[in-house]
């Protein structure tokens, strides 16, 4: 790429309150066409960018799932030679999953892929849209020194941060910085300027042709523990019909109830083929198996260490692993691996 290239650029609209306008009628937001996004951001126009879309269906996050990841993930796939970046706008309420999971579905991706979204919708007069939206096309749009893509990855863009997606978590439902990256710095810090954090940016150890994988099982579950929980309850869930993969979220370093009904439940579907990964409930940090009790009993009954994973990123890793036809063996061994950048082992 030169210093003559001019960017080439696709958005990838989904929905989101980013795209949303307000129904006179009834003053709840919902989805409005693409045009309205791009009638509201008159400043794209000054970016000396090539910018196409592709719009979706506009739905409200909550209703992202599977069918939806791999809607993005084929989009991105069949315009991948095409263009130097993307960028995908997104509602917030799942943001963290779905770049999590398109982590894992774009195999060997060297090119950026920046989520992004907003607070308020775009033709709000205090919107933070507008911001979010040119700088993500700014990020995407970046290069180093000898030209090549600054970010090599799934990242979410929002307000003064630039996150790695399989890191991200939604932090808060009302702050313009919703979201942050507990267990991994940040990738850019956005100020008057955009500075990178380069030793932080994930960079593939060579340059292979991008793998699309949009098979993800969805037999997996997450089970919360909390004080009290009777034994009926955990036998329930652990038995819970076509589960193959549970997240079990845990207290602190890793830790859960030392009686011995609740390791014998654990074992019990552990030996029936069920893979259960441990993570903690906590915001910062991970799980250490060996450094209590009760974590070091829930390993010797055959638990997974998530290590800093968040519960995003192993929920989505999990229907990644089984999707791809993986034995219950073969998955625990690959979740003790680093796929993309998703966990410190």
């Amino acid at each position: 790429m030169t210093k003559t290239h001019k960017p080439r650029l696709l958005i990838i609209y989904t929905g989101g309150t980013i795209g949303m306008i307000e129904n006179p009628e009834t003053h709840a937001l919902q989805p409005f066409d693409f045009s309205h996004l791009i009638d509201n951001v008159p400043k794209i126009k000054m970016l000396d960018f090539h910018i196409d879309n592709i719009q979706f269906n506009p739905i409200d996050s909550s209703d992202m799932d599977p069918v939806g990841w791999g809607e993005i993930a084929r989009s991105i796939r069949d315009n991948y030679n095409d263009y130097d970046g993307f960028v995908v706008l997104h509602g917030t309420d799942t943001m963290a999953y779905t770049a999590s999971a398109l982590s894992f579905m774009l195999g060997h991706l060297h090119k950026p892929v920046i989520i992004t979204g907003s607070q308020l919708p775009i033709g709000e007069v205090r919107t933070d849209g507008e911001e979010n939206l040119i700088t993500a096309l700014q990020i995407a749009a970046a290069t180093t020194f000898d030209g090549s893509p600054m970010v090599q990855e799934v990242a979410i863009l929002f307000e003064n941060y630039l996150w790695r997606g399989n890191r991200s978590t939604k932090m808060s439902a009302d702050n313009f910085n919703a979201f942050k990256s507990n267990n991994y710095p940040q990738l850019a810090k956005i100020g008057l300027g955009i500075h990178f954090a380069e030793e932080a940016l994930w960079r593939p150890k060579e340059i292979k042709p991008l793998q699309v994988n949009t098979n993800m099982d969805r037999g997996v579950m997450f089970i919360d523990l909390h004080p009290g929980m009777p034994q009926s309850t955990l036998h329930h869930l652990l038995n819970t019909p076509d589960i193959k993969g549970i997240v079990l979220r845990t207290y602190g370093a890793g830790n859960a109830p030392t009686a011995g009904w609740f390791i014998e439940e654990i074992a019990q579907a552990i030996s029936r083929g069920i893979v259960i990964v441990n993570v903690t409930q906590c915001v910062n940090g991970g799980v250490h198996h060996r450094r209590y009790v009760s974590g070091d009993k829930l390993a010797n009954a055959g638990v997974i260490s998530g290590h800093d994973m968040t519960s995003e990123a192993a929920i989505t890793k999990l229907m990644y692993l089984f999707g791809l036809g993986l034995t219950p063996t073969a998955v625990c061994t690959r979740l003790n691996t680093d796929i993309c950048g998703e966990v410190t082992l």
